[in-house]
């Protein structure tokens, strides 16, 4: 990896920033500016088409204004879909006006999740995001079994969080979605995550950590089990597109030092750029952790279904949402891409 000791971001060109991990080694303890990796996002969504985008119950000023935000942005082209009076109340207290808005109007927030994976069915909209209301909810209706968006992939989330301290592209799944995953379905959520850094153009094979406690495989801990079929699976072909290793404690897969330590030859030790949690409630603690006291910050996508869902959430910053929106652009288009290539 080219390393390059005396050069700030902000002198770097865009092509030489395509992907942070890629072109720059760091001194320990150098940062990168805050926000950079969602802003590069930003500018790989230059020229392409805006996505038409269902805003499900966008009834307060938070969700309506992130929108608005992405629309103006050239990101999404927003149908907004939930109780029209609502809608206006919310576009009133944040002073926007909606004229250049579609509105579809819904009694509720159920009926509005109902309406959006509709019109998704239907190929009116290529892409959902979240207003105000439960994530439950919304995907209640994506993951319904007649009428929802369903596809031979599990559905999972990915979390793109931007960390200054960390000097490559750093993914977590699935820390929103599926609670306690089997086997099978961490196959698909390491798929689903793979798919997604090449939707994003970043330039070489991500590198995968499946993470546990230890880095060494024992029948006391199922994570590791699952994370040595996993890297067996890569090798067979069943899971494609990236370089896989684990099990993998955080320490090792973020720190080449405490790899060597340890003792462990890897090609994704210290140089990981997605990090799959054995479970829900460990990936939801190491973002939140990542978040409140590692200055990081979030984006929210679900994957694996027949469109991308933005998930943003009430904490996340202006960057982040935009960030949320941009990866949702990159991977409707393509989608679009790969279709027109094998209709």
């Amino acid at each position: 990896m080219e390393q390059i000791e005396n050069t700030t971001l902000d002198e770097l060109k865009f092509g030489d920033t395509a992907s942070l991990a890629h072109t720059l080694t760091y001194k320990k303890g150098q940062r990168h500016e805050k926000g950079r990796g969602y802003r590069i996002l930003i500018e790989k969504t230059w020229g392409l088409q805006p996505v038409r985008t269902a805003v499900v119950h966008p009834v307060d000023a938070v969700s309506l204004v992130a929108a608005i935000e992405a629309a103006k942005e050239g990101l999404i082209v927003p149908v907004l879909i939930g109780p029209e009076k609502r809608i206006r109340t919310a576009a009133e207290q944040a002073h926007i006006d909606l004229a250049p808005y579609e509105i579809v109007p819904t009694e509720h927030s159920a009926a509005a999740a109902a309406e959006a994976v509709a019109l998704a069915r239907a190929g009116k909209v290529d892409a959902l995001m979240k207003g105000a209301l439960h994530t439950d909810e919304l995907m209640h209706e994506v993951v319904d079994g007649a009428h929802g968006l369903r596809t031979a992939r599990r559905i999972s989330h990915v979390f793109a969080m931007d960390a200054p301290a960390y000097p490559r592209p750093l993914f977590i799944t699935d820390a929103a979605i599926n609670i306690f995953p089997t086997l099978e379905d961490k196959r698909h959520i390491v798929q689903n995550a793979i798919d997604l850094t090449h939707a994003l153009q970043i330039p070489e094979l991500p590198r995968v950590a499946i993470l546990s406690a230890v880095e060494t495989v024992t029948e006391k801990l199922k994570s590791t089990l699952d994370a040595a079929a996993l890297c067996k699976m890569a090798d067979r072909g069943q899971i494609v597109g990236g370089i896989l290793d684990g099990p993998l404690a955080f320490d090792n897969a973020v720190s080449e030092e405490a790899a060597k330590i340890k003792g462990i030859v890897s090609p994704v030790a210290g140089r990981a750029d997605i990090f799959v949690v054995p479970d829900l409630e460990a990936g939801n603690m190491l973002y939140k952790q990542l978040v409140y006291l590692g200055d990081a910050d979030a984006a929210g996508i679900v994957l694996g279904a027949r469109v991308p869902i933005v998930l943003t959430s009430r904490s996340d910053n202006t960057l982040a949402r935009l960030g949320s929106c941009a990866m949702a652009l990159l991977v409707a288009n393509k989608a679009s891409s790969d279709k027109g290539a094998h209709p």
